[in-house]
C-alpha cells in the first residue's frame, strides 16, 4: 500500500491524511458542525500538495465510528463515493481503535482504556492494548454501555477520551488501580486512521465498497422521547 488517502469526521475533531511511501502528511481542526464545508478541502489541498490525482491512490481508509451519527455518515458517504468511482477498496478502522493508536505512537504506553462520552449517560468503550508490531488491538469487545457496567481486563494502562471528563468517578472506581493517569482530551485523527488503515490492507481486510459500513454501536439512533425525560429527569434529581 503506497498512496491511502483517510478522512475522520466523527467527533468534533475533523481531519484527512494522505499516506504517500511511508510518510503521513494531515489537516485537522476543532470544528464543530463545520465537518462538510471543511473535508473536501482538505482532501484537495493534501492531494494538490502531493501532486496526485484521485485515480493514483491505491486505497481509502474512514474512521466508521462510533462517534456523531452525522459526522460517521460524512466520512462514510465521503469514502464511498470516491470509492465508486475510482474502484478502490475501503478500509473502515474504528474511532476508538484511532484514539488508542495515535497515543501509542506519541507514547511510551502499551494499553489504552478508551471511553468516548456517547450521551444519555453512556459512554463508547474499548480496551486496546500495543502489539508486537506497535498498533493497537482490540481487548474484548467496544460496546455503548453506562459506565458503572463497563468490562475489563486485568492490564494496566491510561485513560483515554471525553468520557473521562464526563465520568472520570465512576471509571476511576473501578479502574484505580490499573489506570495511571487518564487524558480527556484525544480525539481520533485521520492520521491514526492511515496508520490503521494500511495495517488493514497490508492483512487483506480492506472491503469492497458496498461492505464498507458505519459502526454506531447504539442500535437506535435516537430514543424515544420519553426515555429523554426520562433520563433528563433522573439527571436533574441527581444534581
Amino acid at each position: 500500500m503506497i498512496k491511502l488517502l483517510a478522512v475522520e469526521t466523527a467527533t468534533d475533531a475533523c481531519s484527512a491524511a494522505l499516506s504517500v511511501n511511508g510518510v503521513i502528511h494531515e489537516r485537522y481542526a476543532l470544528a464543530s458542525k463545520e465537518h462538510t464545508q471543511l473535508i473536501l478541502p482538505m482532501v484537495d489541498e493534501l492531494m494538490r500538495e502531493a501532486g496526485l490525482q484521485p485515480a493514483d491512490l491505491d486505497g481509502l481508509a474512514f474512521g466508521r465510528g462510533p462517534g456523531s451519527f452525522t459526522g460517521v455518515r460524512i466520512a462514510t458517504g465521503i469514502m464511498q463515493g470516491l470509492a465508486l468511482g475510482l474502484d478502490l477498496q475501503v478500509m473502515p478502522v474504528s474511532t476508538l481503535a484511532a484514539i488508542a493508536q495515535d497515543y501509542f505512537d506519541q507514547h511510551d504506553v502499551n494499553v489504552a482504556f478508551v471511553a468516548m462520552d456517547a450521551r444519555m449517560g453512556e459512554i463508547f468503550w474499548g480496551v486496546y492494548q500495543r502489539d508486537a508490531d506497535g498498533f493497537a488491538q482490540l481487548i474484548g469487545e467496544e460496546v455503548v454501555t453506562p459506565p458503572e457496567l463497563i468490562e475489563f481486563p486485568d492490564l494496566f494502562g491510561v485513560g483515554l477520551g471525553t468520557g473521562w471528563g464526563v465520568y472520570a468517578p465512576v471509571l476511576l472506581g473501578q479502574l484505580s488501580e490499573q489506570v495511571s493517569h487518564y487524558e480527556t482530551t484525544p480525539l481520533p485523527r485521520a492520521r491514526a486512521i492511515a496508520v490503521l488503515g494500511k495495517r488493514g490492507f497490508a492483512k487483506q481486510q480492506a472491503l469492497p465498497v458496498e461492505r464498507a459500513m458505519p459502526v454506531y454501536l447504539r442500535d437506535k439512533v435516537a430514543k424515544k422521547e420519553s426515555e429523554r425525560l426520562s433520563y433528563a429527569s433522573k439527571n436533574s434529581k441527581s444534581q
